[in-house]
C-alpha cells in the first residue's frame, strides 16, 4: 500500500496548526454578525413589502365593498333618469365622479362586441341576412356593469345581436 493510503487523517486540534489570534477571532465573529445582520435586514425588508401589499389589498377590497353597496343607488338613479328625472342624473354623475378616481369602472358597452367576461346577455336577437361575420354586438344595455381596479363587480346586462 502507498504511504498516502496509510496516512492518518489530519486532526484540526493537533499541534502544529497555528491558533487564531484574538484579532482574527474578532474579525471572524464580526463577519458572522454582519452576515446575520444583512440576512435579518433582507428578511425584514421582504416582510415590510408583503405587509404593505396585504394592507393595500385589504384597503382595496374594503373600498370595492363600499362601491358594491352603492350599485343599487346607481341603478335607481339610472332608472329615474330613464323616466325623465334630471335631478337623479346629477346625483348619479356626482357618485360616479367621486368613485372613478379611486377605482370604479363603468361598463356601458353599447355597440361594442359582446364579451362574456364583461357582459351578461339576457336577450338575444337573431341576425338578418346582412350578417357581420358571426360577431355578437351589444345593441342595448339593460343595466350598466361596474368594475373595481380591474375586477368585475357586476357584469353589464345586455341585449345582443348575432
Amino acid at each position: 500500500m502507498s504511504d498516502a493510503a496509510e496516512a492518518e487523517p489530519v486532526d484540526p486540534d493537533a499541534e502544529g496548526l497555528p491558533e487564531p489570534t484574538p484579532l482574527e477571532m474578532a474579525e471572524a465573529a464580526g463577519e458572522m454578525y454582519l452576515a446575520d445582520l444583512q440576512r435579518v435586514s433582507a428578511e425584514f425588508a421582504n416582510f415590510r413589502k408583503q405587509t404593505d401589499r396585504r394592507n393595500r389589498e385589504v384597503a382595496g377590497r374594503a373600498r370595492s365593498d363600499v362601491a358594491e353597496r352603492l350599485l343599487p343607488v346607481l341603478d335607481a338613479c339610472d332608472l329615474a333618469v330613464s323616466h325623465g328625472d334630471t335631478a337623479a342624473e346629477a346625483i348619479r354623475s356626482a357618485l360616479v365622479t367621486a368613485l372613478e378616481p379611486v377605482g370604479l369602472e363603468v361598463i356601458d358597452p353599447l355597440d361594442a362586441p359582446f364579451d362574456p367576461n364583461l357582459h351578461e346577455a339576457v336577450v338575444h336577437e337573431p341576425v338578418g341576412d346582412d350578417s357581420e361575420g358571426g360577431a355578437q354586438i351589444v345593441i342595448e344595455v339593460m343595466r350598466r356593469g361596474y368594475g373595481w381596479d380591474g375586477r368585475i363587480l357586476r357584469p353589464a346586462m345586455v341585449k345582443v345581436r348575432g
